[in-house]
C-alpha cells in the first residue's frame, strides 16, 4: 500500500515497529521516522495498517503515540481490521483532539495490495473520504462508503466472517471427496467450476494442490478476525454458533503450528496431512 502511494508521487514518511520491513520503501524515497509521533508531526494524513486493536491503540495514544503529534484538523485513516466498538473509541479519541478520523479497512490480501486492487470499506465523514479518495484509488480498485464511524469496520468483519467460514467448508468438502476415493485435483476443479464455490477460492487451488501455504493472509490473523466477530456478536446480543465453532477450528490449527501459514492451511489441519 505504501509502495503504491510512493510510486504515484506522494511524499511519504513511514514508521514500522521493525525497521527492516520498511527498508525497501526508504530506498525508494520514503523518509523514516523514529516513532509514530514523529510521523504525525511531519504529516497531514496518517494511514495505519496494524495487526489488532491493542497495537492500534498503543501506536495511537501510547507513549510516542501519533495522536499526540497530529495538529488540529489533520486526518487519521485506519485500515486495520479491528472491531466496530474499538473503532468508535478511536474516533472519539481523535475527536477529543479535533483530529478527523476514517475507518477504512480493506478486502484483499498481499497480491491485491501489491497490485493496487484492494477494496476499501469506509466509515466516517463523506467529506473526509473525498479528501483521501485520490490516495485510496492508487491503493485500491473500489471504495465502498458504508456510513458513520465503525460502519467500515463492521462491513469488514462481515466479509472476513464469510472468508474464514467459506475456506473451512471448502477444505472439509475436499477432504470428504478424498475420503471417498475421489482424486483431490478432480474434486477441487469440479467445485471451482460449480455454483457453490466463492471466486476467491480459485486463488487457493495451487496452495492446496502443492501443499505450499506461503502466507498471503496468515491463518493467525483470520482467527483473530473471527474472535473480533464473536466479541462483536456478544456486544450486540447475537448468538453465532457457526462462527464460534469455525473460530475454534482455526485456533486448533494455530496450536498445531500453522499460525504463520496462509489461512488456506486449514485444509492441511483438517486433513491431518504433514
Amino acid at each position: 500500500m505504501a509502495d503504491n502511494l510512493l510510486n504515484n508521487g506522494h511524499d511519504l514518511i513511514v514508521y514500522n515497529r521493525s525497521r527492516s520491513k520498511a527498508e525497501t520503501l526508504i530506498s525508494a524515497g520514503a523518509k523514516w521516522a523514529e516513532s509514530p509521533l514523529e510521523v504525525a508531526i511531519n504529516s497531514d494524513i496518517v494511514f495505519t495498517m496494524l495487526a489488532n486493536p491493542h497495537v492500534v491503540e498503543s501506536i495511537a495514544i501510547g507513549e510516542h503515540g501519533f495522536l499526540n503529534g497530529l495538529s488540529e484538523g489533520k486526518l487519521w485513516v485506519d485500515c486495520s481490521t479491528v472491531n466496530p466498538s474499538f473503532t468508535r473509541k478511536m474516533a472519539e479519541e481523535a475527536g477529543k483532539r479535533n483530529i478527523r478520523f476514517l475507518d477504512a479497512p480493506v478486502a484483499g490480501s498481499k497480491i491485491p495490495a501489491e497490485n493496487g486492487e484492494l477494496v476499501f470499506l469506509v466509515g466516517g465523514n463523506k467529506e473526509d473520504l473525498e479528501e483521501v479518495r485520490p490516495m485510496l484509488e492508487v491503493m485500491g480498485k473500489a471504495i465502498n462508503y458504508q456510513g458513520e464511524h465503525g460502519k467500515g469496520t463492521s462491513m469488514k468483519l462481515v466479509v472476513n466472517l464469510m472468508l474464514g467460514q467459506t475456506m473451512a467448508v471448502f477444505a472439509e468438502a475436499v477432504n470428504l471427496g478424498e475420503a471417498m476415493g475421489l482424486d483431490k485435483a478432480t474434486v477441487i476443479n469440479t467445485l471451482l467450476n460449480g455454483p457453490t464455490t466463492a471466486p476467491f477460492l480459485n486463488g487457493k487451488k495451487e496452495k492446496i494442490l502443492q501443499n505450499n501455504y506461503e502466507a498471503e493472509f496468515p491463518l493467525e490473523l483470520l482467527q483473530k478476525d473471527l474472535q473480533l466477530v464473536s466479541q462483536t456478536a456478544y456486544e450486540n446480543n447475537l448468538a453465532m454458533p457457526i462462527t464460534n465453532l469455525t473460530k475454534e477450528i482455526y485456533g486448533l490449527a494455530k496450536q498445531q503450528g500453522l499460525s504463520k501459514d496462509d489461512f488456506s492451511a486449514i485444509y492441511k489441519y483438517l486433513s491431518n496431512k504433514k
